[in-house]
């Protein structure tokens, strides 16, 4: 960071995504957020950088990974404080810690400057402080009791840290999103047009599709499936949906954002069960774009969806919830819209964010 004085080093934040760096070549939710996160705070008053590009991921619990990556992490701590010492920020930030990607340098370089500390997204698992990954969950652990805030996101993170004691310092930071420009309203297409936007793994998102299939085969009228995603279980979903033969469309994988805003607008309705949802970004982008979402009744769509919730594994229900979305489409489509720039948009994020942060910052 450049010579600041005291005025300016109020407003500036060290940030550090130990999962992806925001400038990781390659694209992922993870690296979507953390790139939010910083436009975010920034928004909020603050100029935060990117402090450390060092990627601390353990994927499969392996002990040698964890060693190389704590030594990697040790060194770079003392590189970062080197480079900072000279004029500290204000606060150094962290964009999500847990069990496979905890925040290392963080808390040394925190402490070596005598700056605060706040993390977002922090999650504790108390299943994992035995096993493959006990050695970076402690880790994780220790970062997040190390915090002097904690932004929570998923309401499924919330009990554990509390558990842990740290329901003082907890904010409640919902999921986010730049919600973009207000789409055009229009009526409803005839067959009704459908879109869902997954990756195709195996496991709940190949189950969610599996539940989209059996609903999609409780449908009465016309209709026409656009599907956005690809992966590993590519060949399980197109057997799935295969006997829908002319109705459903594939895409693959696309990464511009103006292709996947352009592919919201031509929808009707959003279609995904939505099994095991992480943070569910996916809700958020088809309501900014003033999208109907049909969805199940989990824990991430009960914090992001404006619309009432499928019951779980109801086939039946899900269709017509489809068909009674496509009818009051108009009115559901401006709600979405409403609810994402109200709750979810960059603006409300940065008040939250500003609010917090100010104290620790002044």
């Amino acid at each position: 960071m450049p010579e600041a004085d005291g005025g300016d080093r109020q407003r500036e934040i060290a940030f550090y995504a130990p999962l992806k760096s925001p400038d990781h070549p390659t694209p992922s939710g993870d690296r979507q957020i953390a790139r939010l996160t910083l436009e975010a705070l920034a928004r909020a008053g603050f100029t935060p950088r990117t402090a450390s590009d060092l990627r601390l991921f353990d994927r499969d619990g392996d002990e040698a990974v964890q060693q190389d990556l704590a030594r990697a992490s040790v060194a770079e701590a003392e590189r970062v404080i080197a480079d900072l010492r000279a004029s500290p920020p204000a606060l150094w930030f962290t964009y999500h810690c847990y069990y496979k990607a905890p925040d290392l340098i963080g808390p040394r370089v925190a402490e070596a400057l005598g700056i605060p500390y706040a993390i977002s997204e922090p999650s504790i698992s108390m299943k994992r402080r035995t096993g493959p990954w006990a050695r970076f969950a402690a880790a994780s652990e220790a970062a997040i009791a190390r915090a002097d805030r904690l932004f929570w996101t998923t309401r499924r993170d919330r009990p554990a840290l509390e558990q842990a004691g740290h329901k003082g310092r907890l904010t409640h930071l919902p999921a986010f999103l730049a919600e973009g420009p207000p789409p055009k309203h229009r009526g409803a297409h005839d067959p009704v047009r459908l879109l869902t936007v997954a990756m195709m793994r195996p496991g709940d998102k190949l189950e969610s599709y599996r539940r989209l299939a059996a609903a999609l085969g409780h449908l009465d009228g016309p209709w026409l499936l656009t599907v956005i995603g690809d992966g590993e279980a590519a060949a399980a979903v197109r057997a799935l949906l295969s006997r829908f033969s002319g109705q459903v469309h594939f895409r693959g994988q696309i990464e511009e954002a103006s292709a996947m805003r352009a592919a919201y607008a031509a929808a009707d309705v959003f279609v995904w069960p939505g099994v095991g949802e992480g943070v569910g970004m996916v809700y958020l982008e088809a309501q900014a774009a003033g999208l109907p979402v049909v969805a199940e009744n989990h824990a991430a769509q009960r914090d992001l969806v404006a619309a009432p919730l499928v019951p779980v594994g109801d086939a039946q229900a899900f269709a017509a919830a489809i068909e009674e979305t496509r009818i009051e489409r108009r009115s559901l489509s401006i709600a979405a819209r409403s609810h994402v720039v109200e709750h979810h948009g960059l603006g409300a994020a940065a008040r939250i964010l500003r609010a917090a942060l100010g104290p620790l910052v002044t």
